[in-house]
């Protein structure tokens, strides 16, 4: 089916901040695959029309982003272990009669960026948010040993199903849901992780989903992991460094999960490296 010229896509909202295309760009000059990826802003109440237009057979695949990672599971024809297990999606393949294939590969992305020597075996986590990335993190670190997970929310009520799907999928996990607001000390966390959008260009830039008062209180050893990406040092990270705190930028894990993607669409596998100098330029080109 792969030939020369095929197209490729992601959708979400906002998406401004996205650096995929710099990401995919790279991967398929490095394998010498002619394609093209395009951003496509889609609003929820868009969602259905945007999918429509995705099969009408000038796409082979697309990316998926929020706040679509969930509702996108609606639309598949069969889904691998990782969409099973967490409900969330990001990577889809078009298929030849034009059905959906749908892969999480946030779940992989997310644990091929912890570092090797770190242990969570047995250990306890604390995430912030509910949302589509909160499952894949959750399966992540399932798959990693953690016994215990604080799930930090804005409002329990509205979290509750959420709450209830994770603890039936991960049942050997003890979760705990807090009010975000009313988050008070981090002594017994090993590895904090935020799944929210805060922090991100373009929202809440500036703000940190953790105070200096909470990231203080972490471990020696534990680590920040943030999910976000754009900017590179978040206002989150910038605290973990400030208390001198190990920490895991959004990054690598958008890396790694599209080298994964890539794999799926292609059966090709990029070299992570030479994607990553490649958004780093990117980078350094905006603040040049």
């Amino acid at each position: 089916m792969m030939e020369n010229n095929y197209k490729l896509a992601i959708i979400g909202y906002p998406i401004g901040h996205t650096l995929s295309p710099v990401l995919y760009k790279a991967a398929f000059n490095e394998l010498g695959l002619e394609y093209s990826y395009e951003v496509l802003p889609t609003l929820p109440e868009d969602l259905i029309t945007q999918i429509k237009h995705l099969r009408s057979g000038k796409y082979f695949g697309f990316n998926v982003t929020i706040p679509h990672k969930v509702p996108v599971t609606l639309f598949l024809s069969k889904y691998d272990e990782f969409v099973n297990l967490t409900g969330s999606v990001n990577v889809v393949k078009i298929e030849d009669d034009l059905s959906l294939s749908g892969y999480n590969t946030d779940v992989y992305g997310f644990m091929e960026a912890i570092p090797k020597d770190v242990d969570l075996s047995g250990k306890k986590a604390a995430i912030i948010g509910t949302g589509g990335a909160a499952r894949a993190v959750c399966a992540g670190l399932f798959y990693k040993g953690i016994s215990k997970i604080d799930i930090y929310t804005r409002n329990i009520i509205n979290s509750s199903e959420t709450l209830s799907t994770l603890r039936s999928r991960f049942d050997k996990i003890e979760f705990k849901a807090i009010q975000t607001s009313l988050m008070d000390g981090l002594e017994d966390v090993d590895i904090l992780v935020n799944t929210t959008p805060l922090g991100m260009k373009n929202f809440d830039e500036d703000n940190s989903p953790v105070d200096d008062k909470n990231i203080e209180s972490l471990k020696e050893n534990a680590l920040v992991y943030d999910i976000v990406y754009n900017p590179l040092r978040t206002a989150l990270i910038s605290k973990a460094i400030k208390y001198n705190k190990r920490y895991i930028c959004g990054l690598d894990m958008l890396i790694h999960q599209a080298v994964r993607a890539v794999e799926i669409w292609t059966g090709k596998k990029p070299d992570f490296k030479s994607m990553k100098i490649s958004v780093l330029e990117e980078f350094l080109i905006k603040l040049s």
